[in-house]
Formats: structure tokens, sequence, C-alpha cells
């Protein structure tokens, strides 16, 4: 497709006042070439001292953008072809849908789906799907699929512009700078009443008296995912190895990682790991636990994990904790039990916590778990490195991912970070990392400028969203020397004080509810 591109040295003089200068081509930089697609002179506003608003449009749409039906294949080659549901795979398996398809009428295409490289996985295949049709609606191309269902097949449609292939597809890209030799304020993280609750961003930002603010971390069952320090104490389970980004000094300096952290219970001379932090007990979304969890321990980005037996620790902060069968100790704020119980649902004790047992922990905690005893929680938290790292009360670490930049260079950790699936089933490798979607990014640039960044998404002809390689590649085109990758699709959402939304979120209701948020407060 041709596009008209703007050269890096002309981006760099209209990009964001005061940028850093355009960056020269790398083999890193595969998607975009070192240089922005710009359709546009940037528009650049003042949110408040020091807090800069740009919002940019990138390339434009062109007859080569088109509707399509995505044939779905069967796990096996010889599976059903009405029932199936992977995007993509194995080649003999394509050809034999494909041949299936020519012979009821249709004439479908074999396509190759490549994935790009990354720091810790080569560039290669990832497989090969089957297509039909060109068509200029999305009403064209369901109708089209109506027939493709009839005939015996599963699929869906889609907008070939959003297959992450394209440099030139239309984005809508906004950018928040905060300057910290001007802004006097603060960036760090914020959640509603409770952490197991969600709330919106404009809410959120209202109540604070914040002047601009973007969506953070995943949430499952209404509650974020993913290690979550806030003022130096945990209080969100790892995911253990994940990506994640620590803020100290108010915003003023943030650190692009990858995290674990163990919590260990010791009662009397007895010492055990608790499995999780304020999360319900079995369930350990985006996988990345400890202690015998199926079907894995490393990180599986969107997969529930689950462990039959299991110790979690609840803290103030998540609100009212689960019940169901199981044990409890409550313990007040100095670690004294104060209540044993035989089933789970017990409040939190100002300044305390409770500690909930399933399966075969909750007989040890029974056994070891004495009213008026001292149990004594620890925990390490440490950088990838295996340093520990101190929780001052100036600490925010929030397990995001995947990495994007690191010391001013494009850095994905795709298979550490769990993009990549265990297994031959790669569609969510396929639709999550490599497909254009919504994306929202923190980061710092190299003039110490804290950087808040969402690209639409998911809006044929006008903002098509990005792949994960293209997201970090965009950062390091605007500055970025460390970025990292938050929650997205539906739930990218930036706000300012004086505009409200800015951004367009691809929900058709709008705006969604949050688990937490990360606000720029004066």
């Amino acid at each position: 497709m041709h596009r008209n591109t703007l050269s890096a040295v002309a981006a760099a003089a209209i990009l964001l006042a005061g940028s850093a200068p355009a960056v020269a081509a790398t083999p890193q930089d595969s998607f975009f070439g070192g240089r922005l697609p710009l359709s546009a002179p940037p528009v650049t506003s003042t949110v408040a001292p020091g807090v800069t608003l740009t919002t940019m449009s990138l390339g434009a749409k062109d007859d080569g953008d088109y509707w399509t039906v995505h044939v779905y294949l069967p796990g096996t080659p010889d599976g059903p072809l009405n029932t199936a549901g992977t995007a993509l795979g194995a080649r003999e398996i394509a050809d034999r849908v494909a041949g299936v398809a020519r012979e009821k009428g249709f004439e479908p295409r074999i396509e190759e789906v490549t994935a790009p490289a990354y720091a810790d996985r080569p560039a290669g295949t990832l497989g090969w799907t089957v297509r039909v049709g060109r068509y200029a609606t999305s009403a064209e191309a369901s109708a089209a699929l109506s027939k493709l269902r009839a005939a015996g097949f599963a699929g869906g449609t889609r907008y070939t512009a959003q297959d992450g292939t394209d440099p030139g597809a239309p984005q809508k890209v906004h950018v928040l700078r905060v300057d910290f030799r001007e802004f006097g304020g603060t960036v760090g993280t914020d959640f509603g009443a409770t952490l197991n609750g969600t709330e919106k961003l404009t809410d959120l930002a209202a109540a604070a008296g914040a002047v601009a603010g973007i969506n953070a971390q995943w949430f499952y069952n209404s509650a974020p995912g993913g290690m979550y320090v806030k003022d130096g104490k945990l209080i969100g389970s790892a995911t253990q190895g994940r990506g994640g980004i620590k803020i100290t000094k108010g915003g003023r300096s943030v650190d692009v990682d990858a995290y674990t952290a163990h919590v260990t219970l010791r009662a009397g001379r007895e010492n055990v790991e608790i499995d999780g932090v304020n999360r319900v007990p079995g369930e350990i979304y985006n996988c990345g636990g400890v202690g015998g969890d199926q079907p894995t321990e490393k990180p599986q980005h969107d997969l529930k994990c689950t462990d039959d037996s299991e110790l979690v620790l609840f803290t103030p902060e998540w609100g009212t904790p689960p019940s169901g069968a199981g044990a409890e100790a409550v313990l007040d704020a100095r670690g004294t039990v104060t209540a044993v119980n035989t089933s789970r649902g017990a409040a939190v004790p100002a300044g305390g916590s409770t500690i909930q047992a399933i399966g075969d922990s909750a007989a040890w905690l029974l056994e070891h778990a004495k009213a008026g005893e001292r149990l004594r929680v620890g925990e390490r938290v440490e950088d990838s490195r295996g340093r520990r790292v101190a929780l001052t009360k100036d600490t925010t670490i929030l397990q995001v991912g995947p990495t994007l930049v690191r010391d001013g260079r494009v850095s994905v950790n795709a298979a550490a970070d769990g993009l990549v699936r265990e297994g031959t089933d790669q569609t969510f490798t396929y639709n999550w990392t490599l497909r254009a979607n919504p994306r929202s990014m923190i980061g710092m640039d190299d003039r110490g400028r804290l950087m808040l960044v969402v690209v639409d998404g998911r809006q044929d002809g006008y903002s098509e969203g990005l792949g994960i390689a293209q997201t970090a590649e965009l950062m390091k085109l605007l500055g970025a020397r460390e970025a990292m990758n938050l929650d997205g699709g539906g739930s990218s959402v930036m706000v300012t004080s004086g505009t409200g939304i800015v951004n367009r979120p691809s929900d058709a209701t709008g705006q969604r509810s949050l688990g937490n948020v990360f606000l720029v407060r004066p």
C-alpha cells in the first residue's frame, strides 16, 4: 500500500514541542522504518504548567484496506470444521480447510502469518490462515460469513488494516508529557474505594482533582491483576518474572524491569510461602504463580491457572474478602491471631490482615495458627538480577507489560511475559500480540519527562491500533528511554481536566470501569 510519510527530519520539526529528535532507522525499527507517517501536523495544547497533550494523526485509509471473512481452523488435521475455533494453524490444516471450501464453491486464500523478532524470541512463521473474499463494508463481509457458516464452516470478519502489518494504516496517537522542571505535582496510581471493584477514570480523576489520567493495570474479577505495590505496600500478587514499571519520586524516576515477589508466613518454626495477595484463592490470572499451579507456573497473559491448595493474604485495601470453604486466620496490626475459622470470609481488621486457605493448605493453617499467638508475614520483591527492591513509601510498582523500551532500545520480552501461548494454538498470540489493537503506554523520555500515551484502535478508517512490536517502536520514536505497555483494548482511555475523555474508547458503550489508573495530580 502506498502512503505519504514524513522523513525523520521533517517529523522532528513538527512533532512534539521540545521533543527528542527523530530516531534513525535501526534493524529494530522495521515497521515504521525510523519515521512516523504523519498525515497532518500534530496539535499540542497545555493541560497544566509543565503538562502538554499532543494528538497526532498517522497514515490514512486507502483502497488496499478491505473487509474479509476469516475461516476458523480446527485444532487437529481431521477436526470438525463447523465448531473450529482457532484463528490460525499448521499449513496442513489450512490446506485441508481451504480444499473443502473450494469444493463448496468458495475461493479461499491461504495466508502465512509471521511474527517479528522479539528480545527473547526470533522472527518466524506463527501459523497459516484461510480467508475468503474482499468487501468494502463490514455488512458485506457479515453477509458472506453467514453463507460460509451455512456451508458448515466457523469464522468471523476481519478488517485487513487491523492485521498489524500496514505501517501506513490510520492511527490516532495521544501523548501526555509531564515535564517536572515546570510541573510541581506527582504522577502515581489510584483505585476506587476498594481494590476489589472498578471505577471509571473520569470519576477517579475528578475525585482526586487530577489534571490528567490514563488507564493502568489489567483487571480480573473486578480486581487488578499482577504485582501492585502502592506507597511501598505490596497489595497485589506477582506474576513471577513478568515485566513491570517502578515509579519513585512522584513520577520523576521511572524504571522498567522484570519483577518477582515472594511472601512467606512463619508460624513457630514452620515457614511456608503464601501463594497470593488480594486475589480469589485458587484462581491465578495470567498464571506465573508458585506452588503447583496448573497448567503452568510460567506467565501466560489472559489465561487463568488454578491451584486447589493455596494460602492467600488479604489486606484492608481489598475490601470484603471472598467467602467459602476452607480456613482462615484473622490477624491484628501486630500479626497476632485474633480468630481461627473453619470457613472463609471474615472482615479484615483495620491495619491487620486475614490469611485464607483452601485444600491441603487449610489443614496446615488450622494446625499452625493459634489464637493469641503471632504469625509473621515476610515479603521480598526482586528485580531481574535478583536484587532486592526497597519498598519505601515513595515506591510504586505495577506489573503490566510487556516491556517496550529499555535503555533507549526496543525490548519486548514476548515469551517471558507470556504473550506467546504454550502449546500449538497460537490464536491468542496472533490476536493480542500481532494484530492491531488499542494500546496504552507509560514511559520516560531522555529529558526526564514522563509520558502517558494512548493509540486508538478497532475503528476502521479512523484508527486501527497497533501490534505490540509496533507499539514499542512508536514509543521509541516518541523519544522514550523506558516504556511499558499498559492494559489496552476497550480499557484504553485518557482524560484531562479541561476536555474530559481525550481519545475514542473502542467499546460501543464508551469508557470502561477500571481496576486502577495513573493520575497526574497537581
